[in-house]
């Protein structure tokens, strides 16, 4: 079993891989990096080309939803990115917010990094920046968010309850999140769960979808609402690798769910937060 630290080591290499890498190459993959099925393109992300502000160029084809689709961004607006690889939930941000307001994408992996940085000096975008940070530790004072995405980055994490703390944290009062991420219902297989293979790309980093909001919830977050739920099939070719054909079926059979899913919800005012610290809520 690996440790916290280990497992985002983990996740640092391969995504390390994949930021040298080109939209068309990570989509032929579940997990990004290298092909792993002949059935599908692509498995989890959107279609992001009918978004205004979309570039192609940033877009390395690993999100699983369009937070910024429904993250009720407005002009002028402070978006915080989580896990913002090469700038394309950003740059679509920033077209949002507009001149007037502020993006910053944190990820973790320096290379992701430097590839953002590079969009985003070819686009002389003077609002928008990118910090290499820990989500779990984010680069960022209290208070300075009033909107924060991110696109299939929590289930990378192994402190999940760390980064919603944060994302409290950094969001204004009365700010609010969008967030699209893979959630499971029910138990996958053990061969599947400990692949590092699809730890660093797909599921396996996953919690159980009821898990997921209750831990927003018993962050302190209000007005909790599932913006977008879909069901994700992972191809028998990409099963294969990892079980059995009598395992597959009975995989199947199994009622196990993984599921995209976009999930809203806002940080109290301080108002509200002082009346609950009393019995007036009661």
């Amino acid at each position: 079993m690996e440790t916290n630290e280990q497992v985002k080591e983990l996740v640092r290499q391969k995504y390390s891989e994949i930021a040298l890498q080109d939209k068309e190459t990570n989509q032929s993959s579940c997990c990004g990096a290298g092909g792993c099925s002949t059935e599908v393109y692509n498995i989890m992300a959107d279609d992001y080309t009918q978004l205004e502000g979309y570039n192609p160029d940033a877009d390395l084809g690993l999100g699983c939803g369009l937070p910024t689709q429904f993250a009720k961004i407005k002009k002028g607006d402070v978006v915080i990115d989580l896990g913002s690889g090469a700038g394309n939930d950003a740059f679509i941000a920033r077209h949002e917010t507009g001149e007037t307001g502020k993006v910053i994408g944190i990820d973790f992996t320096p290379a992701m990094i430097e590839r953002a940085r590079q969009n985003n000096e070819v686009r002389g975008f003077n609002n928008v920046e990118f910090r290499q940070g820990d989500i779990e530790k984010m680069p960022v004072t209290a208070n300075t968010a009033d909107v924060i995405v991110s696109n299939c980055v929590l289930n990378l994490v192994p402190n999940k309850d760390g980064v919603i703390k944060e994302i409290y944290r950094v969001l204004k009062p009365a700010g609010h999140f969008s967030i699209s991420d893979i959630v499971l219902e029910g138990q996958l297989p053990k061969e599947i769960r400990e692949a590092a293979e699809m730890y660093a790309g797909c599921v396996a980093g996953a919690i159980q979808k009821q898990v997921y909001l209750e831990l927003i919830e018993a962050n302190g977050f209000k007005n909790i609402t599932m913006q977008k739920d879909k069901a994700i099939i992972i191809p028998d070719d990409i099963l294969s690798n990892y079980l059995t054909a009598d395992q597959i079926a009975e995989f199947k059979q199994s009622g196990t769910g993984i599921r995209s899913i976009t999930v809203y919800a806002e940080k109290p005012t301080k108002e509200e937060k002082a009346c609950c610290g009393t019995d007036c809520c009661n």
